[in-house]
C-alpha cells in the first residue's frame, strides 16, 4: 500500500470525496476510504480523525485553488470584479467534486456538529476571499461583509449544483445577479462591473495573510 507522507493526504481526501458522492457523508466509512486511497486505516485516522477534519481539509484545498495565480491588478477592475473572479475560481475548483458537495448539504439537519464545522470553514473562506479582493474582513463592518458575501456565494451555489453548462454560464449569471443585489444594498463594498477572471502572471499580487476567522457564516456550503 502507498503510505507516502506527501501524497497520502491528497489520496485520502480524494477517496473521501468519491465515497461521499456515492454513499453520502454519513454512510461512507473511513475503512472504505482507507482501502480506496491505498493507505492503512491507522494512517487515515491519524490525519483525519473525523469527517469534520476531512471537510476542513477540503475547504482549505479549495481556498488554495482559488488563490492560485494571485489576483489581477487592473485599473479597470474594482472590488466587485475581483470578488466575482475569485468566487468563480472557487466554483471551478469545486466542479470535479460537485456530487460530493451535493451529498453534503442534506446531512446538516441531522448532524449539527458537521454543519457547524462547514459553516466556520465557509466563514473563513469568505473572509479570505474579501481580503484577497482588497476588502477588510475584521471588525463589525468586516463581519457584515463576510456574512453578505456568504449569502451571495450560497445563492450562486444553489445554481452551481445543477449547472450543466460547460463554462458554468448559469453559475456566472447567478453570481453576477447576487453581486448586483448586494451592490444595491452595500454599494461601497461591491463596485464595478463583473467579468470572467484573467490569468495574468505579470499583474498578480501575493495571496493575503490569513485573516482572523470572524465566526460562522449564515449558509453552510464549501
Amino acid at each position: 500500500m502507498n503510505t507516502d507522507e506527501t501524497h497520502a493526504p491528497d489520496a485520502v481526501l480524494a477517496a473521501a470525496l468519491r465515497a461521499a458522492a456515492a454513499q453520502g457523508w454519513t454512510r461512507a466509512s473511513l475503512a472504505g476510504v482507507a482501502e480506496d486511497a491505498g493507505v492503512p486505516l491507522a494512517e487515515v485516522l491519524s490525519r483525519f480523525p473525523t469527517r469534520g477534519h476531512m471537510l476542513r481539509a477540503w475547504g482549505k484545498a479549495i481556498d488554495r485553488a482559488m488563490l492560485e495565480g494571485g489576483v489581477t491588478q487592473d485599473a479597470r477592475d474594482g472590488v466587485r470584479d475581483r470578488l466575482f473572479d475569485l468566487l468563480m475560481r472557487r466554483f471551478d475548483a469545486l466542479a470535479p467534486d460537485r456530487e460530493a458537495l451535493r451529498a453534503l448539504l442534506p446531512t446538516f439537519g441531522g448532524d449539527p456538529l458537521l454543519a457547524a464545522v462547514v459553516a466556520m470553514g465557509l466563514s473563513r473562506s469568505m473572509s479570505l476571499t474579501l481580503e484577497a479582493a482588497g476588502v477588510g474582513s475584521s471588525g463589525p463592518a468586516g463581519l457584515l461583509r463576510v456574512k453578505g458575501l456568504g449569502l451571495v456565494y450560497a445563492y450562486a451555489t444553489r445554481v452551481f449544483l445543477n449547472d450543466d453548462t460547460p463554462d458554468l454560464a448559469r453559475t456566472m449569471a447567478a453570481l453576477d445577479k447576487a453581486l448586483d443585489k448586494a451592490d444595491r444594498v452595500a454599494g461601497t463594498v461591491f463596485s464595478g462591473r463583473c467579468g470572467r477572471f484573467r490569468r495574468k502572471e505579470e499583474d498578480t499580487i501575493r495571496p493575503p495573510v490569513m485573516p482572523v476567522d470572524p465566526g460562522p457564516a449564515p449558509e453552510p456550503v464549501l
